[in-house]
């Protein structure tokens, strides 16, 4: 089967997102086995959620669509070389491919750079534009112990 036909619906969903004022140029899906099991489109602006681009959106439905917290054996096709966020979210979720349309230069081109927050992400902590402090407390590492030790944990 060609990619193609997905990575023209990821677009699409990008393109009516901006056609419909909803949102950021973004869209995504995600596929498993042929098939789209999500979707996602960029909300930041409508949801008013930082966190609400299209591929974590995209991952989240389609994680409650498989009941599952991993995509393994999926693919994920964007619109848009991902940012540093949504690489994140992508390594957690553990897909098997992503594809994207425009780079991150592409997207840099149009008012949406990251190349500060990968700047930022190179740097120690402790020269970070926003203060990074960690604060010790007896009990800071308590849940953490307390998971070690669990029997009922879920490895993830």
């Amino acid at each position: 089967m060609s990619d193609f036909p997905f990575m023209e619906k990821a677009i699409e969903i990008a393109l009516q997102n901006v056609l419909t004022s909803h949102g950021g140029p973004f869209g995504a899906i995600v596929v498993k086995d042929g098939k789209i099991i999500g979707t996602g489109r960029n909300e930041v602006t409508s949801s008013n959620d930082p966190t609400a681009h299209a591929e974590v959106q995209a991952i989240r439905d389609a994680c409650q669509n498989i009941n599952a917290f991993q995509l393994t054996d999926c693919e994920i096709y964007t619109s848009c070389e991902p940012c540093p966020m949504c690489i994140g979210a992508i390594y957690w979720a553990r897909p098997k491919a992503v594809y994207f349309a425009c780079t991150k230069q592409d997207a840099a081109n149009i008012g949406f750079d990251d190349q500060f927050i990968y700047d930022q992400l190179s740097l120690p902590i402790e020269n970070r534009k926003i203060p990074m402090k960690q604060i010790y407390t007896p009990k800071g590492d308590l849940p953490f112990r307390t998971w070690e030790k669990s029997k009922n944990k879920m490895e993830y």
